[in-house]
Order: structure tokens, then sequence, then C-alpha cells
């Protein structure tokens, strides 16, 4: 097993050799500066490091005009597939802050949960970035019949339900929702619609 001193050290050294494969190759998720990650992606282009960086279009529009904008789809974040060995040719990349890492140890991402996001056949679906919203978190429906409502987002099956509870009648209800209707609410005004 390879370890990262020694990475640091004879990559410094020979900058120009070949990485040896010591550790598998997987892709990991590199934090940017903010709005930084098309020029962190062409630094990583011209070093030839694999890399990705989904993009999504969007119309923004002034007083005096509008334009179509290819904006990040994961904003600063730039996606690397290397191994271990590799990473501080990524580290010292201008608006490059750190890896996606837990205790310290830079994170492999499931080929199953990014690996659609980074195809480049997938480039004009229409996705776009929402909230991120995670199960027993607090939400309000923003739109809908039902506008102003708040709850508990739950899954059930392949949908989202938001649970209202109504603590005078200590009952509760689920609602069928999309995840496109909620927006993250405080706490403390749960069941009441205004």
């Amino acid at each position: 097993m390879c370890e990262i001193v020694d990475t640091a050290i004879s990559h410094v050294l020979e900058p120009h050799r070949s990485p040896e494969p010591c550790s598998p190759s997987s892709w990991y998720a590199v934090y940017t500066h903010s709005r930084h990650e098309k020029k962190v992606k062409q630094h990583m282009d011209l070093r030839q490091i694999q890399c990705a960086l989904p993009l999504y279009r969007s119309v923004h529009r002034w007083k005096d005009r509008r334009k179509e904008l290819e904006l990040p789809l994961f904003p600063s974040y730039v996606f690397v597939h290397l191994s271990m060995k590799e990473r501080v040719r990524v580290l010292e990349i201008p608006g490059v802050v750190s890896f996606v890492s837990l205790q310290g140890r830079p994170l492999p991402l499931p080929e199953q949960e990014i690996g659609p996001f980074l195809r480049e056949v997938n480039a004009g679906l229409g996705m776009e970035p929402h909230p991120y919203f995670q199960v027993g978190r607090h939400v309000r429906l923003r739109s809908g019949p039902m506008a102003g409502l708040e709850g508990i987002l739950v899954r059930k099956k392949e949908g989202l339900r938001l649970v209202v509870s109504i603590e005078m009648l200590m009952r509760s209800v689920a609602v069928e929702v999309d995840a496109a209707d909620v927006e993250p609410c405080r706490r403390g005004s749960i069941g009441q619609v205004q």
C-alpha cells in the first residue's frame, strides 16, 4: 500500500514519471473557490488530468438583455478520475481548495451515483441544480393547491411525501409531493397553514 508522504516526495522528485499503480483510480470531487470551476477544469485539461465538469444551460435576464449561460450543475465542484498517488497534481492547481474528504482521506464517489452526470451523452437532458433535501427535513410546499403547508419530508417507495401533523387533533396526514415543489423552512411552525 502506498503512503501519501511517499507519493508527495516522489512526485516532487520525478514530476514527469508516469504514476505507478498503487491504488485504483476512482472519481473524486474537488472543492473549488466559488465561480472558479471552469478555470480549474482548464488547468486540469492542460495538465492532462482526467476530469469532468457537468454543465447546464440557464437563461439569465437583466433589464436590458437576456443571455443563455452554461453554469456548473454542481457549483464549486469539479470531478477528477485518478489514483490517490496523483492527488498532489490536483491540489497544486490555482482555485482548488481541497478534495471532498472523510476523516482527512479523499472520499471516492460511487460510480453508480456520479457516473450518469459525467457522461457527455446526458448534456442535453435539461438538468438543473435543485436544493438538497434530506428525508426528515422540515419543508414547506411553495406551489400547488396546498402551497404554504409545512411538514416533514419522508420517502415512501419511489416517491416523496410531506407528513403534516395537526397537534390539536394529535393526527398526521401524508401528502404526495414533487421534490420541485418543496423548500426548506424553519422549525417551529409545522402543520400550520396561513
